[in-house]
């Protein structure tokens, strides 16, 4: 297997998995713009406080791990983050003509199973994620 495809495996596996999906399924648009916001209703979560202080969050390390992963393995780049105005734009990172086809529901968002919790598990979201869901 490749680098590359492990990368992708990866990317599709994570915590940042409906993000990667998500800018997969953006057939034709050369960028996105997005609020923190509208991230957060795609991933499910609230971004890490992180995300919202250090523009590097934001990086497009040449590494292709972390969070980033989820944008670069799509083949995506972050570039005019706003961090004041909770905004960002993705664009195309290969300037190449985008993805073209068509996608079935159940590969932007494919199921999954979770299966049972381990026997005597007792963490709580928050010790497990690291966020405060008040």
């Amino acid at each position: 297997m490749t680098r590359k495809q492990i990368l992708q495996e990866a990317a599709a596996c994570g915590k940042y998995a409906p993000l990667h999906r998500y800018l997969l399924a953006l057939h034709t648009e050369p960028e996105w713009h997005a609020s923190f916001g509208e991230v957060e209703a795609i991933l499910g979560f609230r971004l890490p406080d992180s995300a919202r202080l250090h523009r590097a969050w934001w990086s497009n390390p040449k590494s292709g791990r972390g969070h980033a992963l989820a944008w670069q393995a799509a083949g995506w780049r972050t570039r005019s983050v706003d961090l004041e105005a909770e905004r960002l734009t993705f664009e195309r990172a290969d300037n190449t003509p985008s993805r073209r086809g068509t996608f079935s529901i159940s590969e932007i968002l494919p199921p999954h199973d979770p299966g049972p919790w381990p026997r005597g598990f007792t963490a709580s979201r928050e010790q497990i994620y690291g966020d405060d869901v008040r």
